[in-house]
């Protein structure tokens, strides 16, 4: 309701899923598919040499449409380890995507994601920014998550995380997931991953330097454009 026709909204002369479509390629991890709810957003990946499926625009979550998506291209269960990496993401990198794809690789988790160091006090109190209370030591760059939460967290003197809402799936987790009830801290912080934990899942969290920005809103749709115009990649 923000802003009506997102994935599609020209981010430096680009369609924003079409930028996302990039970084996904770039990484060069395997196949990437696009699971739309609109035809309207498959013709354009079609257009641009992508692939995408069409899912049900009633889908409650990301999770859901992934699973719809992965269920109906992959039946026989082929790729074990699924990334689920939003549309509205157009500036996230394709080291990130590889660095939460090593974090599940490096451990025994279920679902994999990543976090940054915030020391922005206004983030750590807006309830929009994520926060993501890691059990990292201190040098690694990776660990389990323990929690997620909208509050600032935690108390105390030392790191406060910013969430990066990109998920890696083993596959046999993310149909586990998917076939789950949401859960009552799910509902209360409204935090899908939630959901996980609260079901004794292990997410680990892989730790970038720059945290990428979604876009919601006209005034986020201007401020990716000008990241993209300060790189010097207009379409």
């Amino acid at each position: 309701t923000r802003l009506p026709g997102k994935p599609l909204a020209a981010v430096a002369g680009r369609a924003m899923v079409l930028r996302v479509l990039d970084a996904a390629r770039a990484a060069d991890l395997g196949p990437v598919v696009v699971a739309a709810a609109d035809s309207e957003i498959a013709d354009a990946v079609d257009a641009d040499g992508g692939r995408a499926v069409l899912t049900d625009p009633a889908l409650p979550s990301g999770s859901d449409r992934v699973h719809a998506a992965v269920e109906q291209l992959d039946p026989d269960g082929r790729h074990d380890v699924i990334v689920n990496l939003q549309g509205d993401m157009p500036t996230i990198q394709p080291g990130d995507l590889r660095a939460a794809t090593d974090a599940l690789a490096a451990s025994d988790a279920d679902i994999a994601t990543l976090a940054t160091l915030t020391d922005d006090p206004d983030e750590r109190d807006d309830p929009n920014v994520v926060k993501a209370v890691l059990a990292i030591p201190e040098g690694a760059r990776r660990g389990p998550a323990l929690y997620f939460t909208r509050a600032a967290a935690p108390a105390g003197d030392g790191p406060v995380w910013h969430h990066v809402g990109l998920y890696v799936y083993r596959r046999a987790a993310l149909r586990r997931f998917t076939a789950l009830p949401p859960s009552p801290l799910e509902r209360r912080e409204r935090l899908e991953q939630l959901r996980a934990l609260e079901n004794g899942m292990r997410i680990d969290a892989a730790l970038i330097d720059v945290a990428p920005f979604g876009v919601d809103a006209p005034a986020d749709l201007a401020r990716a454009t000008r990241w993209f115009e300060q790189q010097g990649e207009t379409a």
